[in-house]
């Protein structure tokens, strides 16, 4: 067995690793916005503004994909929300994502993005319930 060949034979079990750990930290966002843990700048948001509606996103999102559950739709909301993110609060103070403070908004739109479309992998609910 070539590395090559033992490299591929571990990816669907590592894109699970890459779903479960960005939605962690997705699920962080939403955990200080929403219920309050830990403190930080956005604790305490109003439910009705962006950032309280980011966080209903975070937090639920986060959470299915943490479970791996609904995965695609999941991600591919909190792709779009991120994608927002980055372009209504970063993109307008400059181009340059170093600058404008928005490398991680970019990131996650990205992240996302491609589990929307690799999804869950091995280690998921929904892969649990397609056997």
């Amino acid at each position: 067995m070539t590395e090559t060949t033992t490299l591929a034979a571990w990816a669907p079990r590592i894109l699970s690793v890459l779903r479960i750990a960005a939605g962690l930290l997705l699920l962080q966002h939403g955990c200080t916005k929403i219920l309050g843990f830990p403190t930080t700048q956005m604790t305490g948001v109003s439910l009705s503004s962006m950032p309280g509606l980011a966080g209903i996103i975070e937090l639920v999102g986060g959470i299915l994909l943490v479970l791996g559950l609904f995965t695609r739709p999941a991600a591919f909301l909190v792709s779009g929300m991120t994608a927002v993110a980055y372009f209504m609060v970063h993109a307008p103070q400059s181009f340059f994502p170093i600058i404008n403070g928005g490398e991680l908004a970019a990131l996650y739109c990205f992240v996302f993005f491609y589990i929307f479309f690799a999804g869950p992998g091995p280690w998921s609910v929904d892969a649990a319930m397609r056997r």
